[in-house]
């Protein structure tokens, strides 16, 4: 499939469960993990691949990016020193989908690829598969007392246009809070 192209209704529909390869080396500084995969994103396979997902643009308005990333060009973090993976690899057209015991189990195998690519830091896009994932009820935005190894854990928010309850700008704020702390 054409990296660029808009997938079909049917791909899209045909993506229930894929995975999406993560996109990771040892020793970077950041490793992004999403909760899992949205459909769209599993059909073309570029994280946070969906039109309207405010990754790339918290990315580049944070500073993290010198400039507006395509989700096409997400092998093109590794360079600057990100990564991206998911708690859950398996995709859903929706996150709440997801069952509890997969977010655990998820969070133990995100534990491990941290520990095996000891990045500086994982941050965790999104606060209730971190609460859920790596069982941390009272778990704020932000960093966290944890640190996997050396690796300091961030959590922010879930970047999908469906979180209404952080706008752009505030999204791009925490991002670059974050990337102010590691540098």
């Amino acid at each position: 499939m054409n990296l660029q192209r808009k997938p079909t209704a049917e791909e899209i529909r045909m993506a229930a469960g894929k995975t999406v390869p993560d996109v990771i080396a040892p020793g970077l500084r950041v490793v992004f993990s999403g909760i899992n995969p949205g459909l769209y994103t599993a059909a073309v396979c570029q994280h946070f691949g969906r039109p309207g997902n405010r990754f790339w643009r918290a990315l580049h308005e944070s500073g993290f990016t010198p400039r507006l990333f395509h989700p096409s060009e997400q092998y093109d973090l590794l360079p600057l020193g990100y990564g991206i993976t998911n708690v859950v690899a398996r995709a859903t057209a929706a996150a709440d989908e997801l069952h509890r015991d997969e977010l655990i189990a998820g969070g133990k195998v995100l534990l491990a690829k941290i520990e095996e690519y000891q990045p500086a830091c994982l941050a965790v896009l999104g606060i209730g598969a971190y609460r859920s994932a790596f069982g941390k009820p009272a778990a704020k935005l932000g960093e966290q007392q944890d640190k996997i190894g050396n690796t300091r854990i961030w959590v922010l928010p879930n970047p999908s246009g469906l979180n209404a309850h952080f706008q752009p700008p505030a999204l791009a704020a925490l991002f670059r809070e974050m990337r102010e702390s590691i540098y």
